[in-house]
């Protein structure tokens, strides 16, 4: 195991390199995110650098508390509030009109900015310290699974960064959902650690955009290739019995006794949970990936609740591999 110690740092000093424009990796409910103060371009730009991160893609600005918004965000409409009193501190992400003091590298340009409060107490006291409002995407380079552990932060980007806060795994394990609120209402721009369910159960209709696939987004993770193991990944409805490879992994929800023809078997959930499955899943395809295999077969998810946000990043991982196999 990767040993950490040169890296993890306490809350003061992270607070303290990110009030000096340094990168903190930062452990969220959702995903670690790599953390620059987001006032600042050049802290900025160091995100964009260290994860060879395509600038058209804009970032999630995160703060410790609601009454932190005037610094952010230019307008926060009542049917914001009522989701933030709602979801937050939690895993949504509000897409809202920006105040001119967050620099346009944030936004890629864009007139809006998405922001949330994370559930996680490490980083809302280093966000409090620091005092500045802290950019964060996920703590990988561009493309690639999502971190949920800081030793997944330090394979990945160790090398390129300047400290680690250890919060431990993250406890919901996939990204936040992210929701555009306008004059027309509301819109799911990616699913993602609050189902659309629940969130209409608040608001009502929530409109769903025409694709959730961009090449010039308006929020994080809705580029067609995204959240990709280095091992080819396919989806299937259900596990084949039988596979050309004696080196094909199995990434499924439950009951994984029944495959027997698969060199690794990663099972989410043993009762078919897809909170718990949801929590698993960046790890497993992490243990997929490092495990010298040909093929990762997973199979689809019930198009439900999380199981939404879990078939979504299945779906840009298979094809980022489809990108790889026609080049």
């Amino acid at each position: 195991m990767p040993d950490l110690s040169n890296m993890t740092v306490s809350i003061e000093r992270a607070a303290a390199i990110l009030r000096e424009g340094g990168l903190v990796a930062l452990p969220t409910e959702t995903v670690y995110g790599l953390g620059a103060n987001a006032l600042d371009p050049i802290a900025v730009a160091k995100i964009f650098a260290a994860k060879e991160r395509p600038f058209f893609d804009p970032l999630i600005v995160h703060v410790p508390d609601i009454d932190w918004m005037p610094r952010v965000v230019g307008q926060f409409p009542e049917i914001a509030r009522q989701l933030a009193q709602r979801f937050w501190p939690g895993p949504l992400t509000l897409v809202l009109p920006k105040v001119d003091a967050i620099p346009d590298l944030v936004t890629s340009g864009l007139p809006s900015v998405g922001v949330r409060i994370p559930d996680h107490d490490l980083t809302r006291d280093v966000l409090r310290l620091a005092n500045v409002p802290v950019a964060a995407p996920s703590a990988n380079p561009f493309g690639r699974l999502s971190p949920t552990t800081a030793i997944h932060v330090h394979a990945q980007l160790g090398h390129r960064i300047d400290a680690i806060v250890d919060g431990g795994p993250c406890r919901v394990g996939i990204e936040s959902t992210i929701l555009q609120i306008d004059d027309s209402g509301v819109t799911l721009l990616r699913p993602g650690g609050i189902s659309l369910e629940d969130i209409q159960s608040l608001v009502g209709n929530v409109k769903l955009p025409v694709s959730t696939v961009s090449e010039s987004p308006i929020a994080p993770g809705m580029l067609a290739s995204h959240y990709a193991p280095r091992t080819p990944l396919r989806i299937v409805s259900e596990a084949p019995s039988s596979v050309a490879s004696t080196r094909t992994g199995l990434l499924v929800l439950c009951n994984s006794a029944a495959f027997t023809q698969f060199a690794q078997i990663e099972e989410l959930s043993p009762t078919g949970d897809l909170v718990t499955a949801a929590a698993n899943f960046f790890q497993a395809l992490h243990r997929l990936d490092s495990a010298g295999l040909e093929e990762i077969i997973a199979v689809r998810f019930p198009e439900n609740g999380l199981g939404r946000a879990l078939n979504d990043r299945l779906r840009r991982a298979e094809h980022h591999s489809s990108d790889r196999s026609s080049t």
